[in-house]
């Protein structure tokens, strides 16, 4: 028997091998049965513990077993592109159900506005939606390529390989698994140790600055950093840099050609895309130019605008604001969602944590600042909560994929069917989610299950601004974000990590971050050494020992947080 997890076959010549479909029909009922499962994990976890875990892991993990089944077709489920699309699937509808859907209409329950629930309900659905179509349209751009670490993705991709082709590297991630899980059992933040293994080694390293500072300001500096703005204020800064840098990077380079002659980037790429129609992969050419990249941001931005006025419409916005008013709502809710989504995703990106909450808090702040009435200001937030997971999952999801489909010839055609099966999958998830979370939200609520940070939102849009300096104190701590982010540049995004710590504040997060930056530096340069004399770049041998180390890692943890179903129910 073949196996199943070796790189695609070669095509035949001007024929490329069909990626296996979302909707066949053996495909799409385990998708189903797995996003309900997924779905209804995200709901009981966010609504009690207040965490979302990444469930792709257990969803690939439970279609290795369906495929060991040598009944009717499951067999088929063996196919590591099948299992990728079933990860894909149970993921999606897990952060779906938990942080796009539920938290956003608890924000107007709450606030004692149940009638608002089922307008904003509508508008989360359209913030997930255009969410998961932003990303894409723009996965493996040069705002969000492929190439960028996405660590939960690899930690998905390499436990398919590994379940897939046993040996030494199931062992080692299978050691790591463990490794994870039991340190988790104490209270350890074993996957901030894995995206370690795994992320932008810059990044990472002003991610665990910000963690220990945040860890140990308020005791060793006696400063509370949140009732000073400072990571607020970071975060405002460093955004902001952020959002011209992908402004700049959506702008069409010149390149040069052999003789020197400047040629425009899209003829360049033209030509390296004519070579990989037909051959093998080719990691440093994206799939996404920045045409297509300003485009898809463009239309992103014009889809959560028009989702801003179908809320303002159906949530009675009208009644509290003027003319010019809600008009400034509207367009602030679109831009809001879109600053959002990007923040959000770039983080991700590089270090495998998403501040959705952290960010979503600085937009009610800033609606504060600006004198927005309670029930807009609450509408605005539950909008801007729904973006942002769901477009960091896609990018992890679609990682995993492009990580399995590196061996297909021709490659390009390949991979862009099977981005397109995973967003397939992708959207049956998030239609499960929704089904589920239209049918449970009620009793849920009424039983006193919301999601604590709904609660947190509730609180502040109550409280207001008690500190009339709030807007004078953020501007002057974006400055420092604002610097690091610029001097570090868009391809490391470092204000926006030291941002993400400062508002994560995990404790012990940054000293196991910084530890595994320590042991990843000291294990490639003794593997280098040792191995000089090999045919092989010895490099990659140490790359790929990480990546299994960290996608063990993450993967113990997140098997650790889908077993606390348990003390949930």
């Amino acid at each position: 028997m073949s196996n199943p997890s070796s790189p695609p076959p070669t095509a035949q010549p001007g024929r490329a091998r069909a990626h296996p479909r979302a909707l066949e029909p053996v495909t799409l009922v385990v998708t189903v049965l797995l996003s309900v499962l997924g779905a209804v994990i995200g709901l009981v976890l966010i609504t009690t513990l207040g965490i979302a875990p990444n469930t792709s892991v257990i969803g690939a993990l439970i279609a290795m077993l369906i495929g060991r089944v040598s009944f009717a077709a499951l067999s088929r489920m063996r196919d590591p592109q099948r299992q990728n699309l079933v990860q894909s699937a149970i993921s999606g509808s897990t952060f779906a159900a938990a942080n796009s859907l539920v938290t956003p209409i608890a924000v107007p329950f709450l606030l004692g506005k149940p009638n608002l629930v089922w307008p904003m309900l509508g508008g989360a659905v359209i913030g997930l939606a255009v969410d998961s179509w932003v990303l894409y349209r723009v996965f493996d751009s040069r705002l969000l390529p492929a190439t960028g670490a996405w660590p939960a993705g690899i930690a998905a991709a390499e436990t398919i390989k590994a379940g897939d082709e046993g040996g030494r590297k199931a062992k080692l991630l299978g050691l790591s698994a463990v490794v994870g899980f039991l340190g988790s059992l104490f209270k350890l933040p074993m996957s901030a140790a894995g995206v370690a293994f795994l992320g932008n080694i810059w990044a990472l390293l002003m991610f665990g600055v910000g963690l220990l500072v945040a860890q140990y300001a308020p005791t060793m500096l006696h400063v509370d950093l949140a009732a000073n703005y400072v990571p607020h204020g970071v975060m405002i800064g460093a955004g902001l840099v952020a959002l011209v840098q992908a402004v700049l990077l959506m702008r069409d380079r010149r390149g040069r050609a052999a003789g020197g002659a400047a040629v425009p980037e899209r003829a360049a790429e033209g030509g390296r895309a004519a070579q990989r129609e037909h051959g093998d992969f080719t990691p440093d050419v994206r799939t996404v130019d920045a045409p297509r990249l300003r485009r898809g941001l463009l239309e992103g931005l014009a889809l959560f605008v028009t989702g801003a006025v179908l809320i303002a419409l159906t949530g009675g916005i009208a009644a509290d604001m003027g003319g010019a008013g809600l008009v400034g709502w509207v367009l602030l809710a679109g831009v809001a969602a879109l600053v959002h989504q990007l923040i959000v995703g770039l983080a991700a990106m590089h270090s495998g944590w998403f501040p959705a909450f952290a960010v979503t808090l600085i937009f009610l702040i800033l609606g504060l600042v600006l004198g927005i009435p309670m029930v807009p200001l609450a509408l605005l937030v539950g909008y801007a909560a729904s973006t942002g997971p769901a477009f960091a999952d896609v990018g992890f999801d679609f990682k995993a994929g492009w990580l399995l489909r590196k061996g297909a010839v021709p490659w390009h055609p390949y991979e862009m069917a099977g981005r397109r099966q995973q967003y397939i999958a992708q959207l049956v998830g998030f239609a499960v989610a929704i089904l589920v979370v239209v049918i449970a939200w009620k009793p849920f609520f009424e039983d006193g299950r919301v999601p604590p940070v709904a609660q947190v939102y509730v609180d502040t849009i109550k409280a207001g601004l008690s500190d009339s300096h709030a807007l004078t104190l953020m501007v002057l701590w974006a400055i420092p974000g604002a610097l690091i982010q610029f001097f570090g540049g868009s391809s490391r995004q470092m204000g926006v990590l030291l941002a993400t710590g400062l508002l994560v504040a995990t404790p012990q997060a940054g000293w196991l971050v910084l530890a595994a930056l320590a042991v990843r530096f000291g294990y490639s340069r003794w593997t280098a050494r040792r191995a000089r004399a090999a045919a092989t770049d010895p490099r990659i041998d140490a790359d790929n020992d990480l990546a299994l180390v960290g996608a063990g890692l993450v993967a113990g943890s997140s098997l650790h947080d889908v077993s606390q179903i348990y003390k949930a129910l």
